[in-house]
């Protein structure tokens, strides 16, 4: 029986959702990085956006890991991965500002995450994927064999860990969701509005 473990992080803080890191931000990646120095990985996958290339950028500056050349792709980006035919009015805003074009992209590029990553593997490996919220709760609810929808209630602070780990004998674990505690207080909760933060 062989573990496929798979680390989702959100990137760190950004000050806008075109731009780099912010100073909380790379600081937040470079202490993941410190946390996932340990960490034997096998492979780096990360979204084409600059906050997300900026804090494996930031990762690396801590932590290295001999033969990985970390790789960009699409189906780690930032996209609604579902949204069902009638929203919620609390998640409404979670869609607002997408093109057709893109909500219809959403599901298609969420597939392909899931059928890359969210299975088993023919040996033990650990893979760090540095994405954004809306994939990491994808994930979850998909380990969880929650329906579609409940993404949409899944949050995850900026350079947050998630860990799931897949096998072919049984369902697909949650070991660890949103974990801050590499972070220092000031650090933790960015990305999540005020209302939603615990402590």
């Amino acid at each position: 029986m062989s573990f496929r473990y798979v680390y989702l992080a959100r990137h760190g803080h950004a000050d806008s959702e075109d731009a780099g890191l912010s100073d909380r931000g790379r600081r937040q990646a470079e202490l993941l990085g410190a946390r996932l120095a340990g960490v034997p990985l096998d492979a780096i996958t990360h979204s084409p956006l600059a906050r997300a290339t900026e804090t494996v950028a930031r990762v690396l500056t801590v932590a290295s890991w001999a033969g990985i050349e970390p790789e960009s792709s699409v189906v780690v980006g930032d996209y609604p991965p579902y949204v069902p035919a009638e929203i919620p009015a609390a998640f409404a805003p979670l869609v607002e500002g997408w093109s057709a074009g893109e909500l219809r992209e959403g599901p298609k590029l969420a597939g392909e995450a899931l059928a890359r990553f969210a299975v088993p593997a023919d040996r033990e490996t650990h893979e760090l994927v540095i994405t954004h919220s809306f994939l990491i709760g994808w994930f979850v609810r998909d380990a969880l064999g929650a329906p579609p929808e409940r993404w949409m209630g899944l949050n995850t602070g900026n350079a947050a860990l998630t860990v799931i780990r897949f096998s072919d004998d049984r369902p697909p674990a949650l070991m660890v969701h949103n974990d801050m505690s590499h972070l220092p207080p000031e650090l933790r909760w960015t990305g999540f509005s005020p209302h939603l933060r615990v402590g």
